[in-house]
C-alpha cells in the first residue's frame, strides 16, 4: 500500500411566450439550471462570442510573465471560481453544473477530446446504478440523463465522433466556462493548507496556463490535481480488518484494477483477411479459458493489465502489451479455425488509449467502505449522489491470470446514496474530488468506479462548488452546517440529480402550495405530480400522473389565490426502465431506443390563466428532454395548464412533476 501527503427558455409577457417555440428543439439549446448571477449567463453563446472567449485566452506576442523553467512557453494568467482538471464524465458534469449554477469555471483536459473512457479515443459504455438495465427504473437523471438523452437523439446510428461533438458543444456553448484542451496539469502551489495556484501546459499552443481560483475540482481519475498540491491519497487494497470489509483482502497491498484496449469490428458482405503483426501475441484456447471472446462486433475488457505495477508509470508499456493482446486475440478468431462465423469480420476500430479503471483515490473526511454499500449509507446525512453497480472485482493479474476469473460481482443489496465528506479533500481545504478518484475503499471503489456513477458524483461538487462559490465558504463549512447541506440536496433535486430518501422541499416552488388537477386519471393520479419525487419503479404509478392521450389531454395546477410565476420546471417521463448508453454493441443496443424515448412527452404547450382567462401560452415542439425549464416575465395566475398534444410514440401521457416560481 502507498500513501501520499436550465433550458434557455423564451420570454414571457401578458401577451405570450416571445421567442421561438423551434428554438426548444435546436441542437445547442440545452436544460440549464437558472443562473445565480446574470440572466445573460443562462443563453448558449454564439458563434462570435465563442471566438471572443478563445482570443482571451490566446497568449500575447510579448508575454508579461515568462516562466523560468519553460523560456519558449507564453504564460496566460486565468482568473475563475472553480478551476476542473479531466475532463471525463466526472469533470464534464462538475463543470456544466457549476456553470449553470453561476460559477465562472475553467475546465482543463489533457485531451482534445472530452468524455474519458467514454470519448472515441477508448469507447467504453456508460453504466451506473441500473446495472445494464438489470435494476430497472434506476437510471441516473441530472446532467448524465440530458447528455444521454441528446445523444439518442440526436445520434441515433451510434457515430462515437459525434458524442463527442456533442460534450464539446455542451461545455463551449456554456458562457460560464472556458475550456482548455490538450492541457495537462503540472504544478499547484499551496499554501496554508489551500491551493493558490495551478498551472497547465499545452505543448501544442506553447503555453501555460496559471489558474488562480478559491475551489478546485480534481477529476483527473489519476489524482493528478491533489498529486501535485500534496493531497493525502491512497494506493491499492486495504486489508481486511482495516475497514471491516468482507470482501478485502486479508492483507493490504498496492495491487489495483488494470487497465484495457477496446477494439470494435464490422461484417462485410465478402471474406476479410487477417494478417497480425509479427509483435502480436500468441493466443491460443487455454488462454481463453475463462475469457470467451462472444460477440465480435465490440471489443472485451477482460484484455486487461496493469493491477500488478504502476496504471500511471507504465502506461507506455502496458499500450503495447494491450495493443499486442488486442491483436492476438483477433488473430485467434480469424485465423484459429475456432470461429469460423468470423470469416466476413474486420476490425474497425483498435483504441490506443488504455482505459483506465484504478490508480490513487484522494482521501477525505469520509472513508466509504463496503458496509456503506450494503446498507450504511442510510445513516449518511448528506447523500449527494446514488450509485448501485456491483462490487465488481477485477484480479490485478489481469489477461495474464489466465486461470483466474475476470472478475468477481457481489451485488449491492439496493441503489444507495454516496456522501459528500467523500467528495472533498481532508487536508487541502479547497480541493474537490469525483470519478474513480474520491475518498473511498478499494471495495467500495469497485462499486462506485463506473461512469454513470462518476457522472452524479460530478454534478454534485460542480453545484457544492457554485455554493460555495457565491457564499465564500470551503466546502467542510458547508458540510459542517446541515442548513447548507440541505439547500444543496435541494438544489441538486431541483437539477434533478437522484438522492435516495430525499424529496422537494423547496420552500421557493410554489407548486407544493397548489392542487393538481387533470383531464383524466387513469394511470397515475394527478396528485403525484405533487408527491416531491420525479422516479418510479417499473409499472408503479407513485409519483407519476398518466392517462391515455386524447385530442383533449391535459393537467394543472391551480391556487386559491392568484400567484406571481415567472418559472415554470418539467419533469417529463424517459423512460427509465431501459438502459440508455451509447455502445458498439448490438446486442445490448437491441435493448435499447436509439432516438427519443416514447413515454417523452414531445409536443405541448403551457398556459397561465387568471379566472377563465389565458395570459399567456406557448406551444412546443420537438421536446425530446426529460427537464424542461421556461424562464418568464413575472405574471399573475391562479391556474398553470398544461396540455399534451403528441409523445415520441407512447400511447399515453405521462410526466412525474411541474414546478413553479415567484
Amino acid at each position: 500500500m502507498e500513501h501520499g501527503t436550465g433550458t434557455s427558455g423564451a420570454a414571457f409577457s401578458r401577451r405570450g411566450f416571445i421567442g421561438s417555440a423551434a428554438a426548444f428543439a435546436g441542437y445547442s439549446l440545452i436544460v440549464r439550471a437558472p443562473s445565480a448571477r446574470a440572466e445573460a449567463g443562462t443563453a448558449p453563446r454564439s458563434h462570435e462570442e465563442i471566438r471572443a472567449a478563445l482570443a482571451a485566452i490566446e497568449p500575447k506576442p510579448k508575454p508579461s510573465e515568462p516562466y523560468a523553467a519553460e523560456p519558449g512557453m507564453s504564460v496566460v494568467g486565468l482568473d475563475c471560481d472553480l478551476m476542473v482538471a479531466g475532463g471525463g464524465m466526472a469533470g464534464v458534469c462538475a463543470a456544466l453544473a457549476a456553470a449553470r449554477n453561476g460559477a465562472k469555471v475553467v475546465f482543463v483536459q489533457d485531451r482534445s477530446r472530452l468524455g474519458g473512457n467514454a470519448s472515441s479515443e477508448i469507447r467504453m459504455h456508460i453504466v451506473g446504478a441500473d446495472k445494464h438495465g438489470g435494476r430497472k427504473g434506476w437510471r441516473e437523471g441530472g446532467i448524465i440523463e440530458e447528455l444521454r438523452l441528446e445523444d439518442a437523439a440526436r445520434n441515433p446510428h451510434r457515430a462515437y465522433e459525434l458524442w463527442d461533438l456533442m460534450l464539446y458543444d455542451k461545455v463551449v456553448s456554456e458562457r460560464n466556462i472556458t475550456l482548455l484542451l490538450d492541457a495537462a496539469v503540472f504544478r499547484a502551489e499551496v499554501k496554508g493548507g489551500r491551493i493558490q495556484t495551478a498551472w497547465a501546459r499545452c505543448d501544442k499552443t506553447e503555453t501555460l496556463y496559471k489558474v488562480k481560483a478559491p475551489l478546485y475540482a480534481d477529476c483527473t481519475g489519476d489524482s493528478r490535481l491533489g498529486f501535485e498540491a500534496g493531497a493525502e491519497f491512497h494506493w491499492g487494497r486495504e486489508g481486511k480488518l482495516d475497514f471491516a470489509e468482507e470482501l478485502a483482502p486479508a492483507s493490504g497491498d498496492a495491487r489495483t484494477q488494470g487497465s484495457s484496449i477496446l477494439f470494435t469490428a464490422r461484417q462485410h458482405d465478402r471474406p476479410m483477411p487477417f494478417t497480425p503483426p509479427p509483435w502480436a501475441k500468441k493466443i491460443t484456447a487455454e488462454d481463453l479459458v475463462f475469457r470467451k471472446p462472444t460477440e465480435l462486433d465490440y471489443g472485451y475488457w477482460w484484455i486487461e493489465l496493469g493491477g500488478m505495477g504502476n496504471t500511471i508509470k507504465d502506461n507506455e508499456r502496458l499500450r503495447f502489451e494491450l495493443l499486442s493482446i488486442v491483436l492476438g486475440v483477433w488473430d485467434y478468431i480469424k485465423n484459429s479455425g475456432a470461429r469460423p462465423d468470423a470469416a466476413h469480420w474486420a476490425l474497425d476500430f483498435v483504441g490506443m488509449v488504455p482505459g483506465k479503471r484504478e490508480s490513487r483515490r484522494l482521501l477525505g473526511p469520509h472513508i466509504f467502505v463496503q458496509p456503506e454499500v450494503e446498507g450504511a449509507w442510510k445513516q449518511f446525512p448528506d447523500g449527494v449522489a446514488i450509485g448501485g453497480w456491483a462490487m465488481d472485482e477485477h484480479p490485478p493479474e489481469g489477461f495474464y491470470g489466465r486461470d483466474i476469473k475476470p472478475f468477481t460481482p457481489s451485488p449491492v443489496p439496493e441503489v444507495y446514496n454516496i456522501p459528500f465528506r467523500s467528495l472533498y479533500s481532508r487536508n487541502i481545504a479547497n480541493l474537490l474530488m469525483a470519478g474513480r478518484n474520491i475518498s473511498a475503499s478499494h471495495v467500495a471503489f469497485t462499486s462506485t468506479r463506473v461512469m454513470a456513477t462518476c457522472a452524479v458524483m460530478g454534478q454534485a461538487i460542480g453545484t457544492a462548488a457554485a455554493l460555495c462559490a457565491r457564499e465564500k465558504i470551503l466546502p467542510k463549512e458547508l458540510s459542517a452546517d446541515p442548513g447548507r447541506v440541505a439547500a444543496l440536496q435541494q438544489r441538486l433535486l431541483r437539477d434533478d440529480q437522484s438522492i435516495r430518501n430525499a424529496r422537494n422541499e423547496d420552500p421557493q416552488d410554489l407548486a407544493r402550495a397548489a392542487t393538481a388537477r387533470a383531464s383524466a386519471e387513469t394511470l397515475g393520479a394527478a396528485a403525484n405530480i405533487l408527491s416531491g419525487e420525479v422516479r418510479d419503479l417499473p409499472d408503479e404509478w407513485k409519483h407519476r400522473w398518466g392517462t391515455a392521450l386524447t385530442p383533449d389531454t391535459w393537467i394543472e395546477l391551480s391556487w386559491e389565490k392568484p400567484q406571481r410565476i415567472s418559472e415554470i420546471q418539467i419533469t417529463f417521463d424517459s423512460g427509465f426502465e431501459r438502459e440508455l448508453t451509447l455502445t458498439a454493441s448490438a446486442s445490448k443496443t437491441a435493448k435499447m431506443v436509439r432516438g427519443p424515448q416514447p413515454e417523452t412527452i414531445r409536443d405541448y404547450t403551457v398556459e397561465l390563466l387568471k379566472g377563465d382567462q389565458i395570459v399567456a401560452s406557448e406551444k412546443i415542439e420537438g421536446n425530446f428532454q426529460r427537464l424542461r425549464r421556461h424562464r418568464l416575465q413575472p405574471a399573475e395566475a391562479d391556474r398553470l395548464r398544461l396540455r399534451i398534444h403528441a409523445t415520441h410514440g407512447s400511447e399515453r401521457a405521462a410526466l412525474f412533476e411541474i414546478r413553479a416560481y415567484a
